[in-house]
């Protein structure tokens, strides 16, 4: 029933449809880990992704990157997709930004798309862009830092006349020829029950 040459021949014989091939980025199968003992001094760079859980004491460049919980980067930050938990202070220039709860961030976003966790922590400006990660960008970032305020002039003095001193409270009294007032009184309610 199945053995048939002629059958298995013609199964052969039968074009099968191309696959298709899909773009992928070219990423390692597991992430670089900087693991929770370890402090880095200087620039990260990476056609991959990075998990960071230690400190980085300077730039991190990569295609995903995880901040960890109990991380802290010091420094630029530029990636594809970041995800946020720990702490960042300096700029970051993302495509796709998640700031999580127990995240702390100082310091200017700019992203494409970017979303906020309830108690995330972020002091700094946040702007829209559609291409974060351009050079051109880069140096926009840079542009939109807060600007300081001029400085007012001080008023002109204003003259003050002196106040007389206000003498002290008297206790008000009562006229001697009015009786005080009975106390107030109240009746149980009665219930017709």
């Amino acid at each position: 029933m199945f053995s048939s040459k002629s059958k298995n021949s013609d199964a052969a014989s039968v074009p099968m449809p191309p696959v298709p091939q899909q773009k992928r980025a070219v990423r390692s199968s597991a992430p670089s880990i900087i693991s929770a003992d370890l402090v880095v001094s200087g620039t990260l760079t990476s056609t991959g992704d990075i998990q960071i859980d230690g400190r980085v004491e300077g730039d991190v460049r990569s295609a995903g990157l995880v901040v960890g919980d109990k991380a802290f980067i010091q420094g630029e930050v530029l990636a594809e997709d970041l995800t946020v938990r720990g702490r960042i202070q300096g700029s970051i220039r993302a495509r796709k930004v998640l700031l999580c709860s127990t995240c702390h961030v100082e310091g200017n976003i700019l992203h494409e798309a970017f979303s906020v966790e309830t108690g995330a922590f972020f002091e700094g400006n946040c702007r829209h862009s559609d291409n974060p990660l351009s050079e051109e960008a880069g140096r926009k970032t840079t542009e939109f830092k807060p600007t300081a305020v001029a400085p007012v002039a001080p008023a002109a003095p204003v003259a003050v006349a002196p106040v007389a001193p206000v003498p002290a409270a008297q206790p008000m009294m009562r006229p001697a020829d009015t009786a005080p007032r009975p106390a107030a009184t109240f009746a149980p309610l009665k219930t017709g029950g």
